[in-house]
């Protein structure tokens, strides 16, 4: 049977913050399926695929009428036809028809969810997981998990400026004891929130909510709940996300809870000092994305030490990894395949990264759904990390549980990533 596009069908969904999405289906001439949603993220990079909305009254402005309508006039008589084995010649129609190097005008969510889901159904006419799909022949990792036990930033009103204060569980020895461990420190976390009286509830990926008084109170508090939890030795290690993009530009950060502002060298300066007091790995966008130079010189730095990610920086953007690469200006790239717009170019980004040494990170939004793709494209991309987001709220636990299913099928060739899939 035929494993070409016989038609779409694209709907307005909800996203784990309520607000719509698009999700659509592909039907292939041999009679299977495949699903794709696009996420939103809070926190984006000014050079990011462009989610097209409806602006208005409705919805606040989040309806996505006009991506939808993009998928039904435009999208589906040009890739009707087309064969789902072919992803990069369906995405090369994609982009060609944008025509746009945002994906302004047809929206990034329109493009990304048609491009998950020729993938699914790609995978699902060859009767294979869409890890294997994937991978091939070739051997996978079960990546390292990072994982968000108190959630700031754009994430939480701004409550405090680290956007993300994750745990990456490096002395596991498989994903099943990698998952434990990061329950037994949320726990952790919750109980010492509560007998401080600042239990609130959780953030929008489903870590608590942060009540603070400063950004360093913070850490102390995530350093207090690993070692509540019992670990030592450094088998469970703290990673940052400060999103800096959302309080400095210009080479000047004004973080709310500090009081003051900083130049790039003394902004530079309090990370280094966290990373001398606390059992820090992994720093992602530690200075905004348009301070090359703040990259350059905290990477310097610290990246032989830590794990350096570029998120808003780089934008699953392979040209911007391979610049970044010669500016020696990160070590590490977050992939987030509505970043890049279409599943081949979120590929492309990844293989830059590993031919120039860097570590990659497949991550979430934090506007998620059901969705579990980005799971089976951290093992079957052979990414070596994931992060989700929390250990909370059924959109994140969906991606990390499939990850026991994928370690479960595996059997006894399960691969447990660990620290070895960091850069240092």
């Amino acid at each position: 049977m035929s494993t070409r596009i016989q038609s779409l069908q694209a709907r307005r969904i909800w996203d784990s913050r309520g607000r719509p999405t698009v999700e659509v289906d592909v039907y292939l001439e041999d009679g299977t399926m495949g699903r794709g949603i696009a996420p939103a993220g809070a926190s984006t990079g000014s050079n990011e695929a462009i989610e097209l909305r409806d602006g208005g009254a409705a919805f606040g402005g989040y309806d996505v009428q006009k991506a939808l309508a993009n998928v039904r006039r435009e999208i589906a008589p040009t890739i009707i036809g087309s064969d789902a084995l072919d992803q990069r010649g369906v995405d090369q129609k994609l982009i060609a028809l944008d025509g746009t190097p945002n994906k302004g005008r047809l929206g990034g969510n329109a493009l990304i969810a048609t491009s998950m889901a020729v993938l699914h159904a790609a995978a699902a006419s060859q009767r294979l997981p869409l890890w294997r799909y994937l991978a091939g022949d070739q051997p996978v990792l079960l990546p390292l998990p990072e994982i968000q036990i108190f959630g700031g930033g754009a994430h939480a009103g701004r409550r405090i400026d680290i956007q993300d204060l994750l745990v990456m569980p490096v002395g596991a020895h498989s994903m099943d004891e990698a998952l434990a461990m990061v329950a037994n420190v949320y726990r952790a976390a919750g109980d010492l929130m509560s007998d401080a009286g600042r239990r609130a509830g959780v953030a929008d990926e489903g870590g608590w909510w942060p009540d603070f008084a400063s950004n360093e109170e913070a850490l102390q508090m995530l350093t207090r709940s690993i070692e509540k939890a019992g670990y030592g030795n450094g088998e469970v290690m703290i990673s940052l996300d400060i999103a800096a993009s959302e309080f400095g530009s210009d080479g000047v950060y004004r973080p709310g809870l500090e009081g003051r502002s900083y130049q790039r060298d003394e902004w530079i300066a309090v990370l280094l000092d966290w990373l001398a007091k606390y059992p820090i790995l992994s720093v992602e966008d530690p200075v905004a994305e348009d301070d090359t130079e703040g990259m350059i010189a905290f990477t310097q730095a610290a990246g032989a030490k830590v794990q350096v990610i570029g998120d808003d920086y780089l934008v699953t953007n392979a040209a911007r990894v391979r610049e970044a690469s010669a500016n020696k200006a990160c070590n590490a790239v977050l992939i987030k395949p509505n970043q890049a717009g279409t599943i081949s170019e979120t590929f492309d980004a990844l293989q830059a990264a590993k031919a120039c040494g860097f570590s990659t990170i497949v991550s979430a939004r934090s506007g998620e759904s059901e969705d579990v793709m980005i799971s089976h494209l951290s093992v079957g991309w052979n990414a070596g990390q994931l992060k989700v987001g929390s250990f909370a709220r059924s959109e994140r636990m969906a991606k990390w549980n499939e990850l026991l299913r994928i370690e479960e099928g595996l059997g006894a060739s399960a691969i447990y990533a660990g620290r070895g899939a960091l850069p240092v």
